[in-house]
This record gives structure tokens, sequence and C-alpha cells, in this order.
């Protein structure tokens, strides 16, 4: 199971100096509480250089009662990003995420560039569509032995 089958490769991105009344309705308009920031192209890839939350700006700003409109995104981002590669298995994302306890990891390719996030969400709703099966199968088996050993 790599990275690349599962994470969203809808990524609502945004340039460091975007004001964070912006990044926030981004967020809103789109249903996220992440905005991944981009630096400059690179050979026409955009290159993750952080990311701001919903959190980030809740706690950065609002929990302290500072006026928002006075940062940019690059103000609130974290900054490095972590990120992991497309061609990466599924379990070497979750090691990451939980060792760094981040619940959100933008995915690059080779070459760096943006490919697209996988998030916890994502990663929840695979395991319980798998477990879903899994729990049709094991009612489904008896009632199947059963028609067959009449």
């Amino acid at each position: 199971m790599l990275v690349r089958d599962y994470c969203n490769m809808d990524v609502i991105c945004c340039m460091p100096d975007a004001p964070i009344a912006e990044v926030a309705a981004l967020m809103r308009h789109h249903h996220v509480g992440d905005i991944l920031v981009v630096g400059d192209q690179q050979d026409g890839l955009s290159i993750p250089v952080g990311i701001v939350t919903d959190r980030d700006i809740l706690v950065e700003t609002l929990a302290l009662g500072i006026d928002a409109k006075m940062f940019s995104a690059s103000d609130l981002m974290t900054t490095p990003v972590t990120t992991i590669q497309e061609d990466a298995s599924l379990i070497e994302a979750l090691a990451i995420m939980r060792s760094k306890r981040i619940r959100r990891l933008p995915v690059v390719n080779r070459a760096g560039g943006l490919f697209g996030i996988l998030t916890s969400d994502d990663v929840l709703n695979l395991l319980a569509s798998e477990l879903s099966m899994l729990a049709g199968l094991l009612v489904e088996q008896p009632l199947r032995e059963s028609k067959l050993r009449k």
C-alpha cells in the first residue's frame, strides 16, 4: 500500500506572504483544517515550505487576544514541514506521523514537488472501509457455510 494511492491530491495551498485572514478564508471555503504553504516554483513544481492549521491560527492569535490581521502565513506556519515521498509505504507514513505527532503529512515526488497530502482522516477512512469489508466477511461466511452444509 503506497502513500500515492491513498493521499488526497487536491491540496489547498498559499504563498508565504498570504495574509492569515486569506488563509482562514481558504480553509472555510474548501472545508479543510490546513493550508500548505508553498515557495516559489522550481522547474514548475510547487515546493512545500510550511503548513498552517486552523489550530495554529487559533492558538497563536485568538487565544492570545492578538489581531490575526497582523500575520501572514509565514508567521504562523510550521516549518520545516515534514514530508514523505509518494512511493513510500502507508506504514512508513504512519510511523512518521506518530513519531512527529502530526496528523497531516504532505506528499512529494522524487523532485520534492508537491504531489498530495495524507491526513489521519484519510487513514481512518481507509481503515474503516477495510474493517467493514472484513466484518462483512465474518458475518457472511457462516451463512454461506450453513447453506453448503444442509
